[in-house]
């Protein structure tokens, strides 16, 4: 079986081949040093280059992963240059796709394994891209296939990484399972499923659903009955899409499979439920909270995914901007009082409690919580979880806190008068409070204690600071164009206080991104300070607009002008700013 390979062993030595003598090596066929090349193009300095290479001496690691690992070189650069240095040509991941056919000449446990993504089969050839076309055990693999013949092509290893995950799909409308359902269109009663066996269609059914939104790095799984279809939605990036249709008569079936794991009521179908379970993919452990609702046309359930191999992130790592940062901060130091974040459901909250606390924690403070559900356990704080069942609710678990002698207490979120009275009452005693609460931004949150029946004095003598916070989705940095904004959002981009500004970006929509132009987010916030005067304000009775106003006055800068600091900085669009982030 022939290959296009070409001599592509392992790279190493000093860099001291002349340009010119590197061009003619190329010109002739001869392989040249991957470090040679790099210098050659005046990608690199011949001395960044000998360092990197003691390095690989030392650790044995490639060459290119640790040029990249420094961020001496962009990783389609080095791509591109290994391409020179093997003869091979290159293979833009973002712009091509798999074909089927190709697809299925690989196993995706062989693909993953030596990051190989099958693109093209023509003639019994197949198309190949990889990442390192230097490894033996890769070209072993290669030699396996039952094709005629392979054609080599390089990409970087992320872009390989991200097309692994995004074309072999766990779930799809063609899947046995999906297609047997929808043949048989008849729903089987929830007394079967739950004594049915593993292999059964709908329980393989529902696995897949879950594994494949947590390979797209969804936060939600939507299960919505339609007339005459059920609709399943993954929710990534904070925008919905649509995965999956299936007949209307699979509702029942999957929703009461779902109530089984999460062990809640199969029998109860009008009034809502919760619940959650746990499971293992792809060696991830994911935890999944469940709500169901009845609808006109039928239950609907939705699945927030919790993942638990993701890394907590820092304080410094949420991406404030460093006066924003530098206020919070001030705030969170403080030895007592109620620190409250604020915004709407899955803009980010829990994320800026966890990594709030891991920054006032040490070792000798008793940090407490009371969560629903637990997301990350830290092992220096005693965590509690809501149990409906038990009567373990966030407001008899704050008391039962307050008995263990806490310096700082964590409440997941503030729902209801009796749990705000605790809360309030506890960082007036000498506690450290943080919680969550439903508001728009920041000047809301106070106000929204006062509709929980607090009085304004209170709030004022206990709260020390609110972070009110957003989420906006990132442009796609593999599908980056310039674009020119309409009128009307230069209008807004202008209002917000947006710098002067010649080029826009905007994602052209890849691979990728799933062509939205957008992919992961960030997060947006602005830190309001309850100084003594938005104190005497708030008692003084005060709106929300007013104490806006004077906290602007006072340096706090807004989420609008905050989210526009990062258009300027082509981090996201104006048109996203303008979807998620409130504007007054």
């Amino acid at each position: 079986m022939k290959r296009n390979r070409k001599n592509i062993d392992s790279v190493g030595g000093d860099v001291s081949t002349p340009a010119a003598q590197v061009t003619a090596m190329i010109a002739a066929g001869e392989r040249a040093r991957l470090g040679d090349v790099l210098v050659s193009e005046n990608l690199l300095l011949p001395e960044q280059v000998s360092a990197a290479l003691n390095l690989q001496l030392e650790s044995g690691r490639q060459l290119g992963a640790i040029l990249v690992e420094q961020g001496l070189v962009d990783p389609r650069v080095l791509a591109q240059a290994l391409a020179t240095q093997l003869g091979l040509p290159t293979i833009d991941l973002r712009r091509e796709s798999p074909t089927d056919e190709a697809l299925a000449m690989v196993s995706e446990s062989v693909a993953v394994a030596f990051n190989i993504v099958p693109m093209r089969l023509t003639d019994g050839v197949l198309d190949v891209a990889l990442a390192d076309a230097s490894s033996q055990s890769v070209r072993d693999e290669l030699e396996r296939l039952p094709v005629r013949a392979v054609n080599i092509y390089l990409a970087p290893l992320q872009d390989i990484k991200i097309a692994l995950s995004t074309h072999y799909r766990v779930l799809s409308a063609v899947d046995d399972q999906v297609q047997q359902i929808w043949a048989d269109a008849a729903p089987e009663t929830a007394i079967a499923l739950e004594v049915g066996g593993g292999d059964a269609p709908i329980i393989q059914l529902v696995n897949k659903i879950v594994a494949q939104a947590l390979r797209d790095r969804a936060s939600d799984i939507h299960v919505e009955p339609t007339e005459g279809r059920i609709r399943i939605r993954y929710r990534v990036d904070g925008a919905l899409r649509e995965v999956l249709s299936l007949p209307s008569s699979a509702g029942p079936e999957l929703v009461s499979r779902i109530k089984i794991m999460a062990e809640m009521d199969i029998v109860e179908r009008r009034r809502p439920q919760d619940g959650q379970f746990h499971m293992n993919l792809d060696g991830v452990g994911l935890d999944v909270r469940v709500a169901t609702s009845a609808t006109i046309w039928g239950e609907t359930a939705v699945l927030r995914l919790l993942d638990k191999s993701r890394s907590m992130k820092q304080l410094a790592e949420l991406g404030m901007p460093t006066a924003t940062y530098e206020r919070f901060l001030s705030i969170v130091h403080k030895p007592y009082g109620m620190i409250i974040c604020s915004g709407p459901t899955g803009s980010g909250k829990t994320t800026t409690l966890y990594a709030t606390l891991a920054e006032i924690s040490r070792s000798e403070l008793n940090v407490m919580t009371i969560e629903d559900p637990v997301e990350y356990v830290f092992p220096a704080v005693n965590q509690m979880q809501i149990n409906q069942q038990a009567d373990v609710t966030f407001a008899v678990g704050l008391k039962s806190i307050l008995r263990q002698d806490p310096d700082v207490i964590l409440v997941g979120e503030i729902r209801d008068q009796e749990t705000a009275k605790i809360a309030v009452q506890s960082a007036l005693t000498g506690h450290l409070v943080m919680s969550s609460l439903h508001a728009t931004d920041a000047s809301s949150a106070l106000y929204r204690l006062l509709d929980m029946g607090i009085e304004p004095f209170l709030v004022a003598s206990s709260l020390v600071g609110v972070v009110g916070q957003r989420l906006v989705r990132k442009v796609c940095e593999a599908c980056t164009v310039s674009y020119e904004p309409s009128a009307q959002e230069m209008r807004w981009y202008t209002h917000l206080g947006g710098p002067p500004k010649d080029r826009f970006m905007r994602g052209a929509g890849c691979n990728f991104c799933s062509n939205t132009g957008y992919r992961d987010r960030l997060g947006v916030y602005e830190v309001l300070e309850v100084t003594d005067e938005v104190g005497q304000l708030l008692v003084g009775g005060g709106t929300p607009h007013e104490v806006r106003d004077l906290a602007q006055r006072q340096g706090m800068p807004t989420m609008g002008r905050e989210a526009m600091a990062l258009v300027a900085a082509d981090v996201t669009t104006i048109d996203e700013v303008i979807r998620n982030v409130y504007l007054s």
